[in-house]
């Protein structure tokens, strides 16, 4: 095996960094958004009903 070769994960492993670490994201995204709304309701800052 080259040193090359040696360095790199297989490419299955990579993908599977790329998908946990974009679905880590999109899910921190969406508890920001949902504590500012929550501070934002409780500022009385809601949407009128």
């Amino acid at each position: 095996m080259t040193p090359d070769e040696q360095g790199k994960a297989p490419l299955r492993k990579r993908l599977g960094w790329l998908v946990l670490i974009w679905a880590a994201s999109v899910a921190a995204l969406g508890v920001a958004a949902w504590l500012m709304r929550l501070l934002m309701s409780a500022a009385g800052l809601g949407t009128p009903h």
